[in-house]
C-alpha cells in the first residue's frame, strides 16, 4: 500500500482535534495525541495514531470517560495506589508518573500501581517521562487477553509490555521497550488495516493454537509468547505487578480496545529510582556509556553492519521522521478520515492529499 507523509506537529493537531470533537477536554486530547504521534516518530506505528480509531470507538460507545483524571487511593512511604476512574490511559499514566517522581525524590524510589485505566499508548513514552526527570524508570502494563499461557490455547495474558529507560544525556543511551509476545498486537492490527494478507512466521497462532502467517487468522487467534514459556512467565509477572498488586482487573477479567461489551480496566506499574542514592549521577552515566561501548565493540555477526543496543533503532528513525514527516498507510489514513467525516472535522489543508 502507498503511504502519505505528514508533519508530526500537523498530525498531532489533527489527532487532538478528532478527540476534542468526540468529547475529550482539550488538555486530555492534546496529551493523548502527543503520546501517539511520539510513537509514530520513533517508528512504533503499532502504538501511533492508528490507535485513534479504537479510542474514538470507545468514546462513542461510552466505554471510556474522556474527562476522568483518576485519584489516589492510598499512599504509604514510597508506594502509592492510583485509581484511574476509567479515564484515558495517557491521562491516568501522566498523573501516576508525577506521583512516582515525587515519591522518588522523597524516598529514593517511587512505586505507583494503577487500576481502572485504559490503553496508555507506548510504554516508552511513560518510562521516558520519568527518566526525563533524572530517574531510572520502569513502566509496565497488563493488556486484553490475546495470548494463551504456555501449553494452553485459550487467551489469558495480554502483550503485557515491559519498559526500562535510563536518565542521562543523549536520551540515556539505552531504552528497552518490549512486549512479552513476539510482537505487539498493534502490529497485527496494522497489517489488517493496511490490507496485508500475511504476517511473518512466529508472530501469531490461529484460534486452535497452531502457528499461522494469515493476518485474518491472527486477528481472530492468539499472539505468540516471546521465547515460549519464558514469555508466558514474564507476562504473568507483569500481571502480578499490575493487576494483582493494584487490586484491579486481572487477565481474562479485562476488556479490550475491540471489546465492545465492557470497559478495558487496565492496570499499570511505574517505578522511579533515584540513581543518585547509589552513586553520583555523572558516574552512573559514565558507567552506562562504558557498558554500551562494550556491547557495541563486538564484531557484527554475518548479515549485520554494526551492533545496536536497545533504543538506537527508534532514535535513528525519530531523527528521520522529525525531519521528513510521519508515514501513514492508506488504510490508517482512510480510517482516520472516516472518523473525521463522522465527527464533522475537516481535514486541514496541509494534510490533504
Amino acid at each position: 500500500m502507498s503511504e502519505v507523509l505528514i508533519p508530526a506537529d500537523a498530525l498531532t493537531c489533527y489527532a487532538a482535534g478528532l478527540l476534542q470533537a468526540a468529547g475529550a477536554p482539550a488538555a486530555h486530547a492534546g496529551l493523548v495525541a502527543h503520546s501517539l504521534v511520539a510513537a509514530n516518530l520513533r517508528g512504533v506505528d503499532s502504538h501511533g495514531v492508528q490507535l485513534l480509531t479504537f479510542y474514538l470507538e470507545q468514546m462513542r460507545d461510552g466505554r471510556i470517560d474522556p474527562c476522568a483524571r483518576g485519584e489516589v487511593q492510598s499512599e504509604s512511604g514510597a508506594t502509592l495506589i492510583y485509581d484511574g476512574g476509567n479515564g484515558f490511559g495517557q491521562v491516568v499514566a501522566d498523573a501516576a508518573c508525577r506521583h512516582a517522581v515525587r515519591l522518588g525524590r522523597e524516598h529514593g524510589a517511587g512505586i505507583v500501581s494503577v487500576r481502572e485505566s485504559n490503553h496508555f499508548g507506548a510504554a516508552a513514552y511513560w518510562a521516558q517521562t520519568i527518566s526525563g526527570q533524572g530517574f531510572l524508570a520502569i513502566a509496565m502494563c497488563n493488556a486484553s487477553p490475546s495470548v494463551a499461557p504456555w501449553q494452553g490455547k485459550d487467551p489469558r495474558w495480554g502483550t503485557n509490555p515491559i519498559c526500562m529507560s535510563l536518565p542521562g544525556p543523549n536520551q540515556g543511551g539505552w531504552l528497552l521497550d518490549m512486549a512479552t509476545t513476539t510482537v505487539a498486537m498493534g502490529k497485527i492490527y496494522k497489517a489488517g488495516l493496511s490490507g496485508w494478507p500475511e504476517i511473518p512466521p512466529g508472530w501469531a497462532m490461529d484460534s486452535e493454537g497452531a502457528p499461522t502467517t494469515s493476518t485474518a487468522a491472527a486477528l481472530s487467534g492468539l499472539l505468540m509468547p516471546l521465547g515460549g514459556y519464558k514469555g508466558s512467565g514474564l507476562a504473568m509477572m507483569v500481571e502480578i505487578l499490575c493487576g494483582v498488586l493494584s487490586g484491579g482487573a486481572i487477565a481474562s477479567e479485562l476488556g479490550g480496545l475491540r471489546v465492545k461489551t465492557r470497559p478495558f480496566r487496565v492496570s499499570h506499574f511505574f517505578l522511579a529510582l533515584d540513581v543518585g542514592r547509589f552513586m553520583a549521577p555523572a558516574e552512573f552515566f559514565a558507567r552506562v556509556e562504558r557498558l554500551v561501548a562494550m556491547a557495541k565493540s563486538s564484531a557484527p555477526a554475518t548479515g549485520y553492519d554494526e551492533v545496536l543496543v536497545a533504543g538506537e533503532p527508534e532514535w535513528r528513525i525519530e531523527a528521520v521522521r522529525s525531519r521528513e514527516g510521519v508515514p501513514l498507510t492508506d488504510g490508517v489514513w482512510d480510517a482516520l478520515a472516516r472518523h473525521a467525516a463522522g465527527l464533522g472535522v475537516a481535514v486541514p489543508a496541509d494534510l490533504r492529499r
